[in-house]
């Protein structure tokens, strides 16, 4: 299987569309968290102006600049997921946010495709010149856990945030 990081395109703009659309079903139906959030911050069908909004480049309000990749199935041009990796960390960020934010589409999860992705989003980070990447996942994410250790990650802790949730804050040393 072919599997890589690519920026977006209008290629794959009805490809976004499906994926997207079916991770918001998957929310309202089983309350689950859309990741990374970066993907969703914006109207896809809009889709000149989410291509435009996609990645941050403000350093205002908190914010930081950032890249998106979405993971590409080759073989089939099937989006599978994405990964949001932020440039630097505030303080907010080092707590609950990380350098990575990253999902992979409902339909094909739990086949190995985070810790691809994963693997491929520290390729980039090395080339942000972020050799030290703090990954943040949800203690009862068993899966995104295990993804993050199967690249290196190790537990520094965890962290309770003001919803009640605990939080695994993960580093990995590049």
């Amino acid at each position: 299987m072919a599997l890589k990081l690519i920026k977006l395109t209008e290629e794959y703009k009805d490809e976004l569309i499906g994926m997207i659309e079916e991770w918001r079903a998957d929310q309202e139906q089983n309350h689950t968290d859309c990741s990374p959030w970066a993907i969703f911050r914006n109207d896809c069908h809009d889709f000149e102006h989410y291509l435009e909004h996609l990645e941050n480049k403000s350093t205002t309000g908190g914010w930081v600049p950032d890249s998106v990749f979405f993971l590409l199935d080759d073989e089939r041009n099937r989006l599978l997921g994405a990964v949001n990796i932020r440039h630097y960390l505030t303080d907010a960020l080092l707590k609950d946010g990380g350098h990575i934010g990253d999902g992979i589409r409902p339909s094909e999860r739990r086949k190995g495709y985070a810790t691809k992705m994963i693997h491929l989003a520290l390729e980039e980070c090395r080339k942000l010149g972020i050799d030290r990447v703090l990954m943040i996942c949800n203690k009862d994410n068993i899966g995104s856990a295990r993804s993050i250790i199967r690249n290196g990650g190790v537990l520094e802790n965890e962290i309770t945030d003001p919803d009640g949730s605990v939080l695994q804050r993960y580093w990995i040393q590049q």
